[in-house]
């Protein structure tokens, strides 16, 4: 669709470019133009026949959220396994439900979460999960971009599946890519470690893991090799390629070193972190030292909410309690990670900025809410007052999936709610 937003405040989050009064147009999944609104005599010369215009009344457009880390099918235990320690969650709740999970089970709760990530102004999500190819159909099916993680371990998964979803989903323009990973140190072996090293140098490829999320993670990496697990991914040439880490919250300073050296992204998921009692990332810290850090909000059934509007106010202020300092990690910074940072390590340069030629994942803030008012710094407002009642509408590859509390991702939100709760039920009772 040809689409014209007009009458907007436009935050493309470029460099040094502010907040401006303009429009901008959307040509099938590209965008065609942001800037100033355009005298009826440009109009004209464009010569290009809208599908719709849409008044933006003064609201926000600006790129989508990306939703750096994250286990969307984990939407069948939201609020079932509340209130644990980190390993009893894990050991005694959650791995035991989750072997009752079918990949078709996976497809219908994908698409559950992707519901939320509309909601919540999220145009694409970094997910690890069991079953890739159901994930990746679920959001092909709703229009929605995921970038999908191996999550290789002991257990589940193999090297040549791995191999095989890196090479399927390897088309840069698709909604739907792949990137090497594995779930974490402690739950793989040596050899898989290596094997996946030399995977990594086969392809060139960034990794991606889990990281330094508990102290007895660290702990027991430290036991069984003398190092921390960064330090390990780096003497198995593991990061050789860039990549990230998820959580990364017990860090010490050779471990940021190291990430600062290989061009590896910390993905912080404050609001598990925070349920989980797993700690405080080392956010200030990491950025002083040039380390590159975007946001997830890690699985529905640790957080429990797939919500970026309560994980930018906890990057920020838990960093401040950390710090003992009010002006530690400014708000634009933690704009920033949500969005530009999110998609540079997702590997989306495409969907990083609001600029010509980039794909059109956007949404529109709505400011006519009483939380969004008065105007004094509206970047501000949305990081520290804002959420998702605040999103109007969200565009994933210049489709509108999302709004005025109305999808349009192909199936009808309360059939996919059903079959949620069927799912979750069948899975109770087995």
């Amino acid at each position: 669709m040809n689409i014209r937003i007009y009458n907007a405040r436009i935050l493309t989050m470029e460099e040094n470019r502010p907040l401006f009064e303009g429009e901008l147009h959307v040509r099938e999944n590209q965008i065609s133009y942001v800037g100033p609104e355009l005298h009826k005599e440009a109009k004209e010369l464009a010569d290009v026949s809208w599908d719709r215009e849409i008044d933006a009344q003064g609201n926000v457009i600006m790129p989508g959220f990306k939703n750096a880390h994250t286990h969307s099918a984990m939407t069948c235990l939201r609020s079932y396994a509340d209130d644990l320690p980190l390993l009893d969650w894990l050991n005694k709740q959650v791995f035991p439900m989750e072997a009752k999970l079918t990949p078709e089970d996976i497809y219908h709760l994908s698409k559950l979460a992707i519901l939320e990530y509309l909601t919540s102004g999220m145009t694409a999500n970094f997910d690890m999960y069991l079953t890739p190819d159901t994930v990746a159909q679920a959001s092909l099916d709703c229009g929605f971009r995921t970038v999908m993680c191996g999550g290789l371990n002991n257990f589940s998964q193999s090297f040549e599946e791995l191999e095989e979803w890196y090479r399927k989903y390897s088309d840069p323009e698709s909604l739907v890519t792949f990137r090497l990973g594995f779930h974490a140190e402690y739950t793989n072996s040596r050899e898989n470690l290596e094997k996946l090293s030399a995977l990594a140098h086969k392809y060139q490829a960034p990794m991606y893991t889990h990281n330094s999320e508990s102290r007895s993670e660290v702990e027991g990496c430290l036991e069984r090799y003398g190092m921390t697990p960064t330090a390990l991914f780096e003497a198995l040439g593991m990061f050789d390629f860039g990549g990230a880490g998820f959580h990364c919250i017990h860090m010490t300073d050779e471990d940021l070193d190291i990430l600062k050296k290989r061009n590896v992204y910390v993905v912080t998921n404050p609001g598990s972190n925070t349920k989980l009692a797993s700690g405080i990332a080392r956010i200030e810290d990491m950025l002083k030292c040039g380390v590159h850090v975007a946001i997830g909000t890690d699985g529905p059934a640790s957080n429990n909410c797939l919500d970026m509007f309560r994980e930018m106010f906890l990057v920020t202020g838990l960093a401040k309690l950390r710090a003992d300092d009010a002006s530690a990690v400014d708000a634009n910074q933690v704009l920033r990670m949500a969005t530009v940072e999110g998609a540079h390590a997702m590997g989306l340069p495409n969907c990083d900025v609001l600029a010509e030629g980039k794909l059109a994942d956007l949404i529109m803030i709505d400011l006519h809410q009483p939380n969004m008012q008065p105007l004094n710094n509206i970047t501000k407002n949305i990081v520290y007052s804002g959420s998702k009642q605040n999103v109007k509408l969200t565009m994933v590859n210049g489709r509108i999936l999302y709004e005025n509390g109305e999808f349009y991702v192909g199936t009808p939100a309360e059939e996919i709610y059903a079959k949620a709760n069927e799912i979750v039920s069948r899975m109770k009772k087995s």
